[in-house]
């Protein structure tokens, strides 16, 4: 079966053309600029990458492109749409009653619809990208991949926050989490690597959006993203975890609104509203080593933040087995790997930086210093393919 994988943003949507025989990619891309003056990149394996500007109105459109590139005689590398077995749509929030991944039909899209509330950002992109979708090809079938759907396994004490618990009833406020489909992919890689089914793992997905899940037996028991993804560790440009009342109390000392706060919090902090700099983790450490204090500052807060949720986990599992890095800062930065790790010998946790700092960017690896209880482990993520698999396995 060849399984089309589809991750639709407000103004993009990326693909991937997979063939589950093998679990190979035949051909992927992205579509930029929708409703301005969009522009696609088509890329197959072992050829040369296609890009155009074209007329992209709105999804249905970039889809629409989409399929006729990968049918085209001479681009694609299908012979027609019928070949194309279903779709897997990349879903950030499932709420709370799309708790696994689902065939998706009237009933997920209206519900879908009712909770963009919450999910204001990836929301409407995901539903457009769905409903686009259905439309070009009704005769398939359509699976939504949740990235909160992983952390069905939590337990209330862990998602229900410490607020008046009718507010939870009413508005289903509660720590949702999200990166999921990273999180249970790069844990099962890491208890195949173990040879140890029961692991207790630790996975840091650090990008310029960060989360940091624990796990057992592949199960998630917390993570560090909760109500939205600003919950948590500094990222490029979220604050992560503030005490509550600093939002408030700028809002007043300010004289701005809640969407404005939202707006500061989510869009100007994090690495950028500390060093100034850059959202860009690379540009920050840059500057850092070129004496920008700020800078440093900025690291060394994110630093901070990740060694006590690590060191959170670890109390909370009564253990830990392995720490994982993953996505473009944790696969790809040997420098940050080794700061977060360093002074972290009590807990077991020692990296070997003759492997780790010479280690090419996205390549899987074990870089623990030899003798070291609990194993570090570097492993790049591939959402996509696991969005591939879980359609491939509901409509088999």
């Amino acid at each position: 079966m060849k399984v089309l994988v589809v991750n639709a943003g407000s103004s993009s949507l990326k693909y991937q053309l997979f063939d589950m025989e093998n679990g190979s990619v035949l051909a992927k891309g992205l579509c930029e600029r929708i409703g301005i003056d969009g522009v696609i990149t088509h890329k197959r394996p072992g050829k040369e990458n296609y890009k155009s500007s074209a007329e992209l109105g709105d999804h249905k459109a970039a889809i629409t492109l989409v399929l006729n590139l990968l049918c085209d005689p001479e681009l694609g590398v299908i012979s027609s749409i019928s070949e194309i077995g279903a779709v897997g749509h990349r879903v950030a929030h499932g709420g709370e009653r799309l708790r696994a991944s689902s065939v998706i039909g009237d009933a997920e899209i209206e519900y879908l619809e009712s909770i963009v509330e919450i999910n204001p950002l990836h929301g409407p992109p995901a539903i457009s990208g769905i409903k686009a979708c259905k439309s070009v090809m009704p005769n398939v079938k359509h699976v939504g991949v949740f990235d909160t759907s992983y952390y069905s396994t939590v337990e209330e004490k862990a998602y229900i926050y410490p607020i008046p618990y009718e507010l939870y009833e009413k508005y289903k406020i509660r720590r949702y989490g999200f990166h999921g489909t990273s999180h249970r992919f790069v844990c099962a890689k890491a208890m195949e690597m173990l040879g140890n089914k029961d692991a207790k793992v630790i996975t840091c997905h650090l990008g310029n959006g960060s989360s940091i899940t624990a796990s057992v037996g592949g199960k998630a028991v917390d993570t560090s993203m909760g109500f939205t993804p600003q919950e948590g560790v500094p990222m490029g440009t979220r604050s992560g975890s503030v005490d509550p009342t600093v939002v408030t109390y700028i809002m007043k000392k300010e004289g701005i609104t809640a969407d404005e706060a939202e707006k500061l919090l989510n869009s100007k902090s994090g690495l950028l509203g500390v060093s100034g700099v850059s959202s860009d983790c690379r540009d920050v450490l840059i500057a850092q080593g070129e004496g920008n204090k700020r800078a440093a500052l900025a690291m060394d807060i994110l630093v901070h933040y990740i060694k006590k949720i690590i060191g959170s986990y670890i109390a909370e599992m009564n253990g830990v087995d392995a720490l994982v890095f993953t996505a473009g800062i944790g696969e790809n930065d040997g420098i940050v790997r080794d700061l977060i790790c360093k002074d972290m010998s009590y807990l077991g946790i020692e990296i070997d930086n003759d492997i780790n700092l010479k280690l090419p960017r996205g390549t899987q690896a074990d870089i623990t210093k030899a003798g070291a209880k609990v194993r570090t482990l570097v492993i790049p993520t591939d959402e996509e393919y696991m969005i591939a698999l879980d359609t491939f396995n509901l409509v088999k």
